[in-house]
């Protein structure tokens, strides 16, 4: 009781403080002469998309109302105003040249069903049916068996299991499963030793860098590929992606099993663990097993099929809802706000693109006279520092639109380091590795809900897991690439 007070407390401070000073920015950045940027050539257009940006990425940080609501509301606004299809008072006073270019309705519109947004729906269902017929738990028993029973193995076995599974669900879905399965193991072990802090930080830790291995397991992955494809025209498919970035996971969760084991060492030799749950028997399950793999395959070899993996993400959709597998008491288990997260992401970057805001931030800074090495590692530590206060995928949608001009800006001079499929996939990979605290992402949040990790702990860990990783994740970028 004394929680929910306390939290809408702070939620109605937000709304009644926060919102107020948001508007006021906002307000006052919608307002100005446009002479205030500094920017030669800037239309009322570009102003006001400058305004929305700012609006959303405050709304976004300080979480002064739920994120996808955010996102929403900025689609909504941008409709209104910087679409050509917005109020007729909003279009159509100025000189048409001082006005700019006003944004396709259609094209803000279609951020909802883009192709990317059809492949995280994939993933979801897959991740559903999965549930439903208890694959899941019959996978982590067949997964985690090899491991044993000593104590540092079943961290590790946690840790590649945690990681395999966040690579195809959901960080937060998999990082609740993997909780429910440790729980009673983690009553077990002995109260003075530190090797349930160990165990309890394997979930956070491989939930967040599982999610690096495939487009679909982070939002980010795919908002970086969206941008890399549909925009760059770089054809870079699922199976590419895994090729480079599962071995580095694979890498870093053996890293992360190195530093738990020495930060939280284990008192009891050996964990005895009981996964409970049942998988059916039935020709339902056999057919989520067997649609599972062949998509998996599918989204693996995407180069050899021809098949797009935003088709191929349409399989699973079809063959569960045809079949009955799926119904629609299911389609509320899908995550619809990240979905529309996305959404409003992919739309601010339609605006900075359409209005031609994008061309005029690139031309008015002077990244061609910086050194390439400086642009994306800013670039990158700017998604790390963001993503450690708000979520990843806010992270990614604000920053990746904005460095896909600045990487087109700057031509052949990031060649060297991988061009620009490293400026953004490097940010993607940056924004999954901000674990320092318990409001860095939910698996974060989840574990810390267990009552034995202490902020300390969690930014410790995270600290040297995102110093390494982001060291390491460039390297891989740079010399050997996508």
């Amino acid at each position: 009781m004394g929680a929910n007070v306390s939290n809408e407390k702070k939620f109605s401070g937000k709304i009644f403080i926060m919102l107020p000073v948001v508007l006021a920015i906002t307000l006052f950045l919608w307002l100005v002469p446009t002479t205030f940027f500094g920017i030669d050539g800037l239309t009322v257009t570009e102003q006001r998309t400058i305004a929305i940006f700012v609006f959303a990425a405050l709304m976004w940080m300080f979480e002064i109302i739920p994120t996808w609501t955010t996102s929403v509301l900025v689609i909504v606004i941008m409709l209104l105003t910087i679409s050509d299809s917005s109020m007729s008072f909003m279009r159509g006073s100025g000189i048409p040249a001082e006005m700019g270019t006003f944004v396709s309705y259609k094209s803000i519109l279609a951020t909802f069903a883009d192709p990317v947004i059809m492949l995280f729906l994939g993933g979801f269902v897959l991740a559903i049916a999965a549930t439903k017929v208890g694959l899941d738990v019959q996978l982590a028993r067949i997964l985690l068996k090899p491991f044993g029973k000593r104590s540092e193995f079943v961290l590790l076995g946690f840790l590649f299991v945690i990681g395999i599974f966040s690579m195809f669900m959901s960080n937060t879905a998999t990082a609740a499963m993997m909780l429910t399965f440790l729980a009673p193991v983690l009553k077990t072990l002995p109260a003075d030793g530190k090797g349930r802090i160990g165990l309890a930080l394997a979930i956070p830790v491989a939930a967040n860098l599982g999610g690096i291995g495939t487009p679909i397991g982070t939002p980010p992955n795919a908002i970086a590929l969206q941008y890399l494809n549909d925009s760059l025209h770089m054809g870079i498919g699922f199976g590419e992606w895994m090729a480079l970035m599962v071995p580095y996971v694979i890498v870093m969760l053996l890293i992360s099993w190195g530093l738990l084991l020495w930060l939280f060492p284990f008192k009891q030799k050996t964990i005895e663990l009981k996964i409970e749950g049942t998988s059916q028997k039935d020709w339902k399950t056999y057919l989520v097993y067997v649609t599972f793999a062949v998509t998996i395959l599918l989204w693996m070899f995407e180069k050899k099929t021809g098949i797009n993996s935003n088709v191929v993400a349409m399989i699973p959709v079809g063959v569960f809802c045809v079949t009955g597998i799926i119904g629609k008491e299911d389609l509320r288990d899908i995550n619809w706000s990240v979905l529309w997260m996305v959404a409003g992401g992919f739309a601010l970057g339609v605006a900075l693109n359409s209005t031609g805001l994008a061309e005029h931030l690139v031309a008015s800074i002077p990244f061609g006279n910086w050194l390439p090495v400086i642009v994306i590692l800013v670039s990158g530590f700017l998604g790390y520092f963001l993503s450690n206060f708000i979520s990843n995928t806010a992270a990614a949608s604000l920053i990746v639109p904005i460095l896909s001009a600045v990487g087109i800006g700057m031509g052949e001079n990031l060649d060297a380091l991988g061009g620009v499929k490293t400026l953004l996939v490097g940010v993607a990979l940056a924004t999954s590795l901000a674990m320092l605290f318990p409001i860095s992402t939910p698996p974060n949040a989840l574990a810390h809900s267990t009552g034995l990790l202490t902020t300390k702990d969690m930014t410790k860990i995270g600290l040297m897991i995102g110093v390494i990783g982001f060291a390491l994740g460039y390297v891989l970028l740079i010399f050997v690439g996508i």
